[in-house]
Formats: structure tokens, sequence, C-alpha cells
């Protein structure tokens, strides 16, 4: 193989690093039109009037849009419980009230400012807790405040209890997360000469964005064109559609081409954020370090509307135990409405938070016993054969081992001699470690599928070039230009023998969202097979192109009470060993060193992959140390980057990606996902090598220094529940 693995330049990377790549917000033309939002700016309320006269009154105003010129007002990922312009009622802070469509930004600006809306506060339903009690009033009036109270259960965990040698409890908070994309919300919209409404944005699922759109404005879909200039990043936050319909809305009403463009603030206060998760914890453990049970309780802060909630606490779900063997599970996840800010998709999509309980009480079980954690998680890894905590086989290429392995290897080759706690410094260094299981591609029965179409260009001899036409979104991650590698491995071609067709509703096929860490591998997959299909007919003489769906093994609903099914058709397996210096007198923490360990099934662009485990990497440090998203009484606290602390250059470790390649049954060249993966083991491998530089263990997410100053003083005190030891 020629291409497969090389790390070619990617196809767009002279025209981003020249600034000649468009992004959505670089579309704006003059003579646009330009739309500003009216934002609720409270958590919970009745409408009662919008006055809109003195705004329609400013020269320059073309319109002012509310819910009764939206023809089918509701919209959703999963579940259509979203207004996209409210009517009777205010929900969350961000909620959007009117439209203002004028001939500039800035006098959209003006005109929103003079819309008057009278409201009757309403009580703001703000704690998950609260809105579980059976009288709680109901976000939703036409439904309860629990979205979803997804049970598994596998073995008798009383029983196991019972016979433990010890048993621990803990409880763990992790917080909100702002997906941060540094590319601003922003769009255009506009008809064009075949009577169809385009509209150009970035997002993540060409085909589902459609879908919404047309349904929005009761138009057939192939009436709907969605384009995707320059994406830059997402991370699930454009799976939710946000600003997208409301420039959509402007242009198919006004019949005028329209822009729009959000500023960092309404981006925070408008779009969805990673879940803040409870987590009760009961694990029991024999003393030679087998894992015989663990009970556990998440709940999910799920905010006013659906989203992909339901999907986020599943996932969580079934990682409430990590990638360990355990013989009796008994985990309840509950996700509930509030009048908090919507949450949805996010890199790791409920796994990082499940994972910092279930790797924090791994390494807690080891201490208690006085064994090894590495001799604990050892013995309790999943292998290949072993049964999930729903009680299917894994599916298989079961690596969880080969990275943990690789990963002590590399950990004790990098941290020989590390400085220990006792020195005479306040600067104190730990290291930790930590395993990580994530689903690949969609779960629990959802109809997984991706589409390729191929064309070739031949001669009476041989193949002079190929189209590959698939719907699918580069959110910066490289797929496209992995997309290309495959084809042309395929196909025998140079890289400048095959065209991508990739960001056109109307010229590419659906290939699913870029998510679920799955376009590697289902996109790959599809494009793959098309390449082989059009080879295979252009040898028989036919016409030699080929439209080819790849549809993955096929996986199962959740039973609600027992949670069996078979959940996932792919893993991603990786494992994490840190290096931390905390200031015991500040409570700052520092990681200096970092080792991911990560199984590809096969690096189709090594060098993308690395990049994906780094930036990865910056994410995950944000998630567990700098990132604390504050909302109070439903309110956005920290809506500015000055107040959310993002990681910057200088908070990046050193970081050593290991890549391993052990093949997917099923992927290109048998790739599989990678790009969510180490966001997954990150905080509690964090946690860890601070108890192993403190003796104090960290359970709230982001461990800040105010929080970590606080445990270093109560350190001894109560950290840990009492051990059962029989």
């Amino acid at each position: 193989m020629t291409k497969i693995g090389a790390p070619v330049a990617r196809p767009d990377a002279f025209e981003k690093v020249t600034g000649a790549a468009l992004y959505p917000a670089d579309l704006f033309r003059p003579g646009m039109l330009h739309a500003k939002a009216v934002f609720a700016h409270r958590p919970s309320a009745r409408i009662l009037c919008i006055e809109t006269s003195a705004a329609q009154r400013i020269d320059g105003v073309r319109a002012v849009l509310t819910s009764k010129d939206v023809p089918y007002n509701k919209f959703g990922l999963v579940e259509e419980d979203q207004p996209l312009l409210c009517e009777d009622r205010v929900r969350f802070a961000g909620d959007r009230i009117a439209l203002v469509v004028a001939d500039s930004p800035e006098l959209a600006a003006e005109a929103a400012a003079a819309v008057r809306v009278e409201y009757e506060d309403l009580p703001a339903l703000i704690d998950p807790f609260e809105a579980l009690k059976p009288h709680a009033p109901r976000v939703h009036p036409e439904r309860s405040n629990i979205l979803l109270h997804q049970k598994v259960r596998k073995g008798n965990v009383d029983e196991a209890f019972a016979a433990a040698d010890v048993i621990l409890e803990a409880e763990f908070t992790t917080g909100w997360q702002e997906h941060a994309y540094l590319q601003p919300d922003a769009g255009i919209a506009y008809w064009d000469d075949d009577a169809r409404l385009v509209l150009e944005t970035a997002g993540q699922w060409l085909h589902e964005d459609r879908r919404q759109i047309a349904a929005m404005f009761e138009m057939p879909e192939e009436r709907v064109v969605v384009r995707y200039a320059k994406i830059g990043g997402a991370f699930g936050g454009r799976e939710d559609l946000s600003l997208p319909p409301l420039v959509a809305l402007a242009a198919w009403k006004l019949k005028a081409p329209v822009a729009m463009q959000w500023s960092r603030e309404e981006s925070i206060l408008g779009h969805h954020k990673r879940h803040p998760f409870f987590i009760t914890s009961k694990w029991g453990a024999l003393r030679d370090g087998t894992i015989v049970a663990a009970q556990t309780r998440l709940v999910a802060d799920g905010g006013a509307y659906a989203s992909t909630s339901a999907e986020v606490l599943k996932c969580a779900t079934i990682f409430a135990t990590g990638p360990y063997e355990i013989a009796n599970v008994a985990t309840d996840g509950i996700v509930c409405y509030t009048n908090n800010v919507p949450c949805g998709a996010f890199r790791g999509f409920g796994s990082p938070q499940a994972h910092f309980a279930a790797e924090s009480m791994v390494t807690r079980l080891a201490h208690a016993l006085k064994l090894d954690p590495i001799a604990v998680r050892r013995r309790n890894l999943y292998r290949e054969g072993s049964l999930e905590s729903t009680g299917r086989p894994l599916p298989k290429g079961v690596s969880a081992r080969d990275v943990f392995e690789r990963c002590v290897d590399e950990a004790r080759a990098l941290f020989p001699g590390r400085l220990r706690n006792g020195a005479v410094t306040p600067l104190r260094h730990g290291v930790g470690i930590a395993c990580g299981i994530k689903n690949v591609g969609y779960s629990f029965g959802f109809p997984e599928q991706c589409t390729a179409t191929v064309e070739l260009d031949v001669s009476a001899v041989s193949i002079r070039g190929a189209r590959v036409r698939i719907g699918t979104a580069d959110v910066g991650q490289g797929a496209h230009s992995a997309l290309r590698q495959i084809a042309a491995e395929a196909l025998g071609l140079d890289l400048e023998c095959v065209t991508m067709i990739t960001d056109d509703s109307a010229q590419a096929p659906n290939a699913g969202s870029a998510s679920a860490s799955r376009m590697t591998l289902m996109g790959g997959r599809a494009v793959k097979d098309a390449c082989d299909e059009a080879r295979r007919r252009w040898l028989a003489g036919e016409a030699p192109a080929a439209t080819v769906q790849y549809r993955p093994p096929r996986t199962t609903p959740f039973d609600s009470e027992t949670g069996e099914c078979t959940p996932n058709y792919c893993y991603g397996y990786v494992a994490q060993a840190v290096e931390v210096e905390v200031d015991m007198r500040t409570g700052l923490v520092r990681v200096l060193r970092c080792i991911s360990v990560h199984d590809v099934g096969r690096a189709i662009n090594r060098q993308q992959v690395e990049g994906q485990i780094e930036g990865c990497l910056a994410q995950a440090i944000g998630f567990a140390l700098t990132e604390n998203f504050i909302c109070k009484d439903g309110k956005i606290v920290t809506p500015y980057l000055s107040t959310y602390l993002l990681p910057t250059a200088l908070d990046m470790p050193e970081m050593y990606p290991v890549i391993l390649e052990n093949a997917d049954p099923n992927g290109p060249y048998g790739a599989r996902g990678m790009a969510e993966m180490a966001l997954v083991p990150f905080a509690p491998a964090v946690a860890a090598a601070i108890h192993d530089a403190t003796g104090t263990w960290l359970n709230d997410l982001p461990m800040i220094p105010e929080r970590v100053l606080e445990a270093i003083k109560r350190q001894g005190a109560g950290n840990i529940p009492a051990t059962i030891a029989r």
C-alpha cells in the first residue's frame, strides 16, 4: 500500500494557512440583508406580548419575524420539542423570540434592541434533582421532566457486595463544557434560479440539516439545498441547529439573500453544551483485586430541550463500568429537562463523564486493597469475548489490554525516578494512569448507514481518475483527506486524480453525520466498496460508476428495565498516563507530560491521527482543569472567553501519542475511529496523579485551583467514604 498510512498534505491546507479558504462569514456579499435574533435572557417565562412596531419603524428594517412566520415551529435532532421562535413560553435564557432583518448588521442590532417583549416570569427549574420530584413544575407541560430513565442489570449486586472484601462509595460531579469552536456561527441563505432555498453554513450533517429545515418551512426536501463552507471546528456543537434555520427563515420569508453571524457571546448563549453529571458510585472487590460489583446512579441535566440527551445518557450508562468486565452491575441513568442551557453532543458523548467516576473508583479500590492500580486494571480489563454490562459479547477487535500494556511500558520508560512526594518544595509531582472505551458509530439500533458514489474516468486499458461523491462534513478533522487516500489506494491512483464532492446535499449522497468517531470507518468503507464495485463494473464492460450503501453489523435497542442489547458494532480503546505538578500553596495543577495510547485499527493518515490525539488532549485539559462553565439561576455567568478559561499553548504538556494498529474487521483497510478517545480517560488519570502528588482525591470537575486547594486542606478528613474490609 502506498497511500494508506502516509502523512500526505491535506488538500485544503494551503488555502487555510494563506487565508484563501472561505468560511461561512466569508460568504457575505454587498447587497445582502442581515438578520439579528432577539434572545429571551431569562430561563422561564410566559410571553404576554411582543411589540415590534418601534423596530419596524427604523429606516432600513425589512421585517421583524416572530413565531407566526414559521409554518411548522418545531425542530430537534431526535425529538421536535424546540421552537425556532418562541410563541408563548420561554424555557431557557438562549431562547429566540424574534428575528430582525435589515439592510446592515448595525441596523439589525439597533432594531433587535428596540423589540419589546412583555413577560410573566415563572419559577425556573435549575436543579435536576428538583426537576425529578413528582410535583415539580414541568418544563414542557405535555410531558414528564424525565427524558429517559435507563436501567442496566447484570448478575446480582446485592449478593456480590455481601461477598466482597472491600466496598467503596463516592459521589462525583462533572460540569457543563462549551464547545468553543473557533469559527463563529454564521451563514447565508437565498433562493437560486431553480426556485430552491439554499443555505450555506457550517454543520455536521448536510442531509439532516436539510430534513429539519424543509420540515419547518413545509417544503419538499429536494427544494432545500444545504451547502457547507469551510468549517472551523464543531466537536458536536453543530449537530443541533442553532443559527442556520434563522437565516434560512429570513431568506425564505423575504425572498432575498440574507446573511447572519453570531457574536461569541450569542454563540455561548444560544447553542448546547456538554451535559453536567451527578454520579453516585458503589463498587466492591475481592482481596486479589477482582471487581465483583458496581452500582451506579447517573443523573444528567439535559437543559430545556431534548437534543441528543437520551442518546448521551445511554452511552454514559453502558460506560459506567469503564472497559472492565464486572459480573454484577446495577446502573440507573436518568436525564431530565431543566430551565438551564440545553445539553447535547460533545466530543466523547457521555463517556468522559462516566469514566471520571469509573476510573476513579478502580484506582481507589486498588489503594484500599493496598494493590498496584496497574495490577487491578490488568486483572479486570476487557478481553476478546468479554461480556458487556448489557449481557452481550463485545464486538471483535478488543484491544483494551493491548493499549494498556503499551501505556504501562511507555510510562515506565518516561517516568523513572520522577520527583517523589515529601521533597522540601511546594511543588509536588505525581503520576496517574487510566483506561477508556468509546463507541464508534451510532448505537442502540439506530439505522446506521453511509452512502458513496464513485464515477471513474477510464480509457480502454486503465483508470485515469475518479470522482467521489459523499455528503460528509470535514469539521477540521481531515475526513475528506482520509477518504481521498482510501479512494486513491483502492483504485491505484495518485491523489491528484481523485476529485471529492462532499459539501452539497444536492450533489452528494447521505453519509450521516461527522460525529461518533464514525467517518473514517463508515465513510471510508462506503468509499472503498464503491470504488471496488465501480472497478468491477468497468472490467465487466458496464458503466464505470457505482453507488454503494454500507451498513455495519446490526445493533439493537436497549431493554429499558434490564439494559439487554447489542449496543455497538465497534469500540475504540485508549490508555493514558500523565505526570502533573501541583502547587500546594495555590492548588494550581499543571500537566507536564501525557502518554496517550490508541488502537486505531489502521492509521489512514498517521500525521492526522497524531493531530487528533493532541487536539483532543487540549480539550481534555479544559474539561479536567480549567473550563469552569457557570450557570446560576438559569443564566450563564461565564459568557465570555475572558471568564471561561480555555487552555492555551502554555497549558499544553509534552505529548506522546502512541498508535497501535490492530485491524478492525469492518473498517477500510482495518481502520476504526479514534477522534474522541483521548478525552475519555484523561480527567481520572489527572485525578489519580493529583492523589499521587498530594494524597487527596478530587471528586468534582473541573479540578480548578480553588477545589484542589480545598481538597488539600481537608485531606485525610473524609475524602474517601469508609472502606468495609472483611
